[in-house]
């Protein structure tokens, strides 16, 4: 290429440059040069970095994903498992679905298919175990709220060489039943909380609502509360009939004007329970085991002084994880002792943090 000495305008790389005036000749063509070199280096070095970011955002996102094995957003790479997820959830209950949606997060995660089903009564659930057993599943995670209807079928799954895994309720049985962990809370500890916080509130009189008989964690509930706070009577209701448990509730109200405070042991039995106290001119007032995002609204209002919250999402995603930690890698939760997922109070002074979270469907 033939660059002009004399001053005039010249073109590169379809720019125009006028060149200045030098002494001489080799001196014009010197400085002209050294300006190209300037513009193609800067130019080199800025293709250089396109090309070098463009390959971090193609190549380098790809083999982080393809590594991640489960990393937030992706699928584990393991082999596809199924597991079986056996509750004693009674119809209507929306405490289940926010176990339910833990279970199945995990299992979205880990690349399991979950096989969800649920039977109030013990003899039912007994059989859903046998039939995952012959469905011969990777794994099982079941409640053991009537363990005696429950144990043998749960320790035949296990000898079988099938893992399991116990939550929400059972913590006295998950061990006799061959179960790997177990992933709730301690019912009579819980109860225990509610009781001390009855006295802490200066109730005089309770009465703990039972909404299915026969259900070893709900005793255990009534029975912790009486420990630390004695003045509390049991009423029994039938859950699956929620008209007739707060004609019930009312009727125990009318009858004793003595009771300041009714504590339930689910959050649907709860909002009944506030009605309850409307319809038959009762000042009690009404704390309750289990939330959801009704629930919390009447916490936010006033209508529920306060929740025990046992994080039912919590249990349905770490009983599915474990099992497939256990399948992946040989590992165990718990160090043979119980996991515990609660008790913690919700109120009127940190109902907020949870809020948002109850309005999403997972506290």
């Amino acid at each position: 290429m033939v660059y002009p000495l004399d001053g005039r305008q010249m073109t590169l790389h379809g720019h125009t440059h006028t060149p200045r005036r030098y002494r001489g000749t080799s001196e014009r063509l010197v400085v002209v040069m050294v300006r190209w070199q300037k513009k193609a280096v800067a130019t080199g070095a800025a293709l250089v970095l396109v090309a070098a970011l463009g390959a971090c955002s193609s190549s380098g996102g790809k083999q982080e994903e393809e590594s991640s094995g489960g990393a937030a957003g992706n699928v584990a790479n393991t082999p596809r498992m199924k597991v079986a997820f056996i509750t004693h959830a009674a119809p209507g209950d929306t405490f289940w679905d926010l176990v339910r949606k833990g279970a199945e997060a995990a299992a979205a995660k880990d690349n399991v298919e979950l096989q969800y089903s649920g039977a109030p009564e013990g003899a039912d659930q007994a059989n859903l175990v046998q039939t995952a057993i012959d469905q011969k599943v990777d794994g099982i995670a079941v409640t053991l709220a009537k363990p005696d209807a429950m144990q043998a079928n749960v320790r035949k799954a296990a000898d079988g060489g099938i893992p399991v895994v116990a939550l929400n309720g059972g913590i006295e049985a998950w061990k006799q039943a061959g179960a790997l962990g177990y992933f709730g809370q301690d019912e009579r500890i819980a109860g225990q909380a509610a009781g001390l916080k009855l006295a802490e509130l200066g109730a005089k009189k309770a009465v703990c609502v039972i909404q299915e008989q026969g259900h070893v964690g709900l005793e255990a509930r009534c029975q912790g509360v009486k420990d630390k706070f004695p003045n509390v009577e049991k009423l029994y209701i039938t859950g699956t009939d929620m008209p007739g448990s707060q004609t019930t509730m009312t009727s125990k109200l009318q009858q004793d004007k003595s009771i300041d405070y009714v504590v339930t042991l689910g959050a649907p039995f709860a909002l009944a329970a506030v009605k309850s106290v409307k319809d038959a001119g009762s000042s009690a007032k009404v704390g309750t085991f289990d939330t959801n995002k009704d629930l919390i609204g009447a916490i936010k209002s006033g209508d529920v002084q306060w929740a025990v919250d046992q994080q039912p999402y919590l249990q349905g995603y770490l009983a599915v994880d474990s099992l497939w930690l256990y399948k992946t890698n040989g590992n165990t939760i718990g160090g043979g002792q119980a996991t515990l997922t609660g008790p913690a109070f919700i109120d009127k002074g940190n109902v907020a943090a949870v809020e948002k979270f109850a309005a999403g469907g997972t506290r």
